[in-house]
Formats: C-alpha cells, sequence, structure tokens
C-alpha cells in the first residue's frame, strides 16, 4: 500500500513539473525513479505472491499433520479401547478359571478323603473275608454233609428250595417262609437228616 501512494506522489510531481515546465532533465530522472519503482512494486509484487503460496504449502503441510496426528490418535483410543476390553474379558476368565480351579482342588481333596475312606474299609473288609468266608464255607459244608441238601440259592426270596439227598431217594425241597413257622421248617430239616452213623 506505501508503494502505491509513493507512486500516486511520484505521479503528481510528474504532472506539476509537467505544468511548471521545469527542465527535461528533471523529467528524466523523475521518470527513471518511476521505473524503478514499478520494478519495485513488481518484485514486492512477485514476492509477496511466492511467500503467500510458500505460506499455504506451509498451512496445507500442517493441516495435514494435523489431520493424521487426530486419526492416528482415534486410531490409537480405539486400540486402547480394544485392549482394554480384551484385558477385561481375560480377566474374567482368569477369575472364573481359579474359581474352577478352586473347586477342583476341592473335589480332589474330598476324592482323595473317600479314596482313604474306601482304602480303609476295604483293609477292613479284607480281614473281615479271611477269617468270616473260610469259616462261613467251612459251616456250610459241614451243614451239607450233616444235612445232605443241595441248596437252590437262584430261588425267589421267601422260598426254601433245594434236594435232599437221603439213604435211598432224592427228594425236593419246597417250602414258603412267608406261611410256614420258623420252627416248623427247623423241625422238618432236621426231620430230613439221617440219624443213622
Amino acid at each position: 500500500m506505501a508503494a502505491f501512494r509513493d507512486m500516486e506522489e511520484l505521479c503528481q510531481g510528474l504532472l506539476s513539473l509537467l505544468g511548471a515546465n521545469h527542465a527535461e532533465a528533471q523529467q528524466r530522472r523523475l521518470l527513471g525513479r518511476h521505473g524503478q519503482m514499478m520494478e519495485r512494486l513488481l518484485e514486492t509484487q512477485d514476492g509477496a505472491e511466492q511467500q503467500l503460496r510458500e505460506i499455504l504449502e506451509a498451512e496445507k503441510d500442517v493441516a495435514q499433520s494435523l489431520l493424521d496426528a487426530k486419526e492416528q490418535a482415534h486410531q490409537g483410543s480405539t486400540e486402547l479401547q480394544q485392549i482394554e476390553a480384551e484385558l477385561q474379558k481375560a480377566s474374567e476368565e482368569d477369575t472364573q478359571l481359579k474359581a474352577s480351579l478352586l473347586q477342583l482342588s476341592r473335589e480332589l481333596e474330598d476324592l482323595k478323603e473317600i479314596e482313604a475312606n474306601l482304602g480303609k474299609q476295604e483293609r477292613e473288609v479284607d480281614e473281615d473275608t479271611t477269617v468270616t468266608i473260610p469259616a462261613a464255607t467251612y459251616v456250610a459244608q459241614l451243614y451239607h454233609r450233616i444235612s445232605k441238601i443241595e441248596w437252590d440259592y437262584e430261588c425267589e426270596p421267601g422260598m426254601i428250595k433245594g434236594i435232599h439227598h437221603g439213604p435211598k431217594v432224592a427228594q425236593p425241597v419246597h417250602l414258603d417262609s412267608t406261611q410256614l413257622s420258623k420252627k416248623f421248617i427247623s423241625d422238618y430239616l432236621w426231620s430230613l437228616v439221617d440219624t443213622e452213623w
């Protein structure tokens, strides 16, 4: 703007010199000065336009950098949210696994205790069977030799079945314990035993 004022002043000066009819040299000097001023004005205008283009390019680069930074920040925020969600999920799974592990540990302890009790009971049963079974077998064999009755162990409950191998003839034994008294059954079975030795 200042350059335009200078130019205007120069033009007015030229007009006043022409009007006053001054010397031709003074006119040439003013016209030369006017030409220099115009060249300076054009150079200044070109420089200003170049600087304006550079400033606009720099602003464009800064704006693009800012947009890129905002995009990266947004992506980083999204990734952070995803990581936090995965961390929360992993934490919940960890809690569930710990609870399951604790439950399984308790069940394992219970099973060990049950196993120990079963082992103890098995040893007790083994001790009982080593004493009871041979004695029961001996008694059963003794009854069989004395009574000569072959028992049917697969008959229905409440029924007493078997075959008595007497001295002359084998005869079946078929008694219903729900209808007969224990005394009658005992007396009947003892009556089958041969008294002759």
